[in-house]
């Protein structure tokens, strides 16, 4: 057990409570409350899956509408012309971050500020001297039930940052946890559905039908703004990839992708976009000392899905990757020699054992760290990593 964890096992909740929310006041202070100034309209977007897309294309069509926008998301920083890789493996980061990043973005004179926000945020209170003019809710899947306490706490969270929000709410009414979005009062409530697609008209160049959601948020946060059609498909369409969201890395001779995934919702979307195609998959998406309730889940969708699975290392942080492993295995059959997956510990080896079996027209999919750029190890290291760089290498090292 680490520090950090002895340090909270001993804490009362209370008084750590008390010292995100003082950390969150300091921060406001120490830079002039910049999430609290009214030049910047401030839309948050909240959920399980499609955040930092869902970001992106909210920046994307407020950018294209001619507006100098700055946003956050677990991929990157960005204000105006200027961006920057998330390396905080955080997607929202405290001990200030986000204040400074309220600031940069004030100074450099931005209309608007897109960010995404997290339910340990809410609950580490990092929304809050937050002025939101908007917020999005892209749907709610089970995850960080053990460090809520439940699904319901999970979902609780996420509802703070509707309440703290009196303007705009864009709601996913597909999803059926929107009712508890939905009721609560707001100036503007507007919803979107996945019915909604054949009326836009939209043509995405990047994979995954969930990404149609997420560009329908993006619009009708648009909508909400007063912002046209047309202009939110000319911004969209021109969308080539979202970094380590469905992110191609090869075509020929064999496909490879790389994907966050790291929730059972997530893992078979990324699978299902697949369907009819060979998959030869790296699985590794749970990280040490969170989430063990999904870890057999995930070897199942595995199984379901997929022709070959390698399940191999994450982010073990203070556990043993081994004991993670094993769990994941422990929903997979056993078949002997004949068995369709296997074990290699070693993420870089695993990933090009993955691409060493793969046939012309397979495809094989990377699922756990999208553009991830650490992977983080016991005792608080943190190894530099990179799964699409990897895999670039091992694919163009099998077709020299």
């Amino acid at each position: 057990m680490s520090a950090k964890e002895v340090i909270k096992k001993f804490i009362p909740k209370f008084l750590l409570r008390f010292y995100h929310f003082c950390l969150a006041f300091l921060g406001a202070v120490l830079f002039g409350f910049p999430g609290m100034d009214k030049s910047l309209k401030i839309i948050g977007v909240t959920g399980t899956s499609g955040k930092s897309t869902t970001v992106d294309f909210i920046t994307r069509i407020l950018e294209e509408s001619g507006s100098k926008v700055a946003s956050a998301s677990s991929i990157r920083f960005k204000v105006g012309e200027k961006e920057w890789e998330n390396k905080y493996k955080m997607t929202m980061p405290g001990r200030f971050v986000v204040r400074k990043f309220l600031r940069q973005a004030k100074t450099a004179g931005c209309k608007y500020v897109v960010l995404e926000v997290t339910s340990e945020g809410i609950r580490q209170f990092r929304h809050k001297f937050i002025n939101f003019d908007a917020v999005v809710f892209t749907n709610l899947t089970p995850e960080h039930i053990e460090s809520h306490g439940g699904f319901e706490n999970y979902r609780n969270e996420k509802l703070k940052l509707f309440h703290a929000t009196k303007n705009i709410h864009v709601i996913n009414t597909d999803d059926e946890n929107s009712k508890y979005f939905w009721n609560i009062p707001a100036k503007q409530k507007i919803g979107f559905s996945a019915k909604d697609a054949e009326k836009v008209g939209l043509r995405l160049n990047l994979l995954g039908d969930f990404n149609v959601l997420n560009a329908l948020a993006a619009i009708t946060v648009a909508k909400a703004y007063g912002i046209d059609l047309e202009t939110c498909k000319r911004a969209l369409e021109k969308a080539k990839v979202i970094s380590g969201r469905m992110e191609v890395v090869a075509k020929e001779p064999f496909g490879v992708v790389v994907d966050y995934a790291h929730t059972p919702a997530q893992l078979e979307a990324v699978y299902k976009t697949f369907q009819g195609k060979n998959l030869i998959c790296v699985l590794g998406s749970c990280g040490g000392g969170r989430d063990k309730w999904k870890r057999p889940i995930l070897g199942q969708i595995a199984e379901k899905y997929c022709k070959k699975i390698i399940i191999t290392n994450e982010d073990p942080y203070d556990e043993n990757p081994l004991s993670i492993i094993k769990e994941i295995e422990s929903a997979l059959s056993a078949d002997g020699a004949n068995s369709r997956h296997q074990i290699i510990l070693d993420r870089r080896e695993a990933i090009k054992k993955a691409i060493k079996l793969a046939k012309p027209g397979d495809v094989v999919v990377i699922t756990g760290k999208g553009s991830e750029p650490w992977m983080c190890i016991e005792n608080g290291k943190k190894i530099p990593w990179d799964d699409r760089k990897i895999a670039r290498e091992a694919v163009e090292s099998l077709t020299r």
